[in-house]
């Protein structure tokens, strides 16, 4: 699969996908600083799921009605950073396919996916 990482996620998480054999590209190591709208864009370009910590997408994905290829939204404050490697890299195996074009919310313990139209 194709994963954009926005730059507020921790390196431990692409490093992770990267490990599990996925395309991922990260804003950090590309484009730091650009605004939300670009990275969507950037997810358009590369087809890729937007992986975000950052709950502003929901706002463009469903108010303003961006296109996307999915996204998954991180709530894991307090997790640690190999926690939270270790249950993206087993959310991503668990439901592959399911979370293409889909808005899905990462907590530990507990997964929600919907579809965003």
């Amino acid at each position: 699969m194709r994963f954009l990482c926005d730059e507020g996620v921790e390196r431990q998480i692409p490093a992770r996908l990267r490990a599990d054999g996925h395309t991922v590209w990260y804003v950090a190591e590309m484009q730091p600083g650009i605004s939300d709208n670009q990275v969507l864009s950037l997810c358009r370009t590369h087809e890729a799921i937007l992986i975000t910590s950052d709950k502003d997408f929901g706002e463009l994905v469903y108010r303003q009605g961006q296109a996307h290829h999915g996204v998954v939204l991180l709530r894991m404050t307090g997790a640690s950073t190999k926690t939270k490697a270790l249950l993206v890299g087993a959310f991503v195996t668990k439901h592959g396919e399911r979370i293409a074009g889909a808005f899905s919310v990462v907590e530990p313990g507990r997964a929600r996916i919907r579809s965003a139209t």
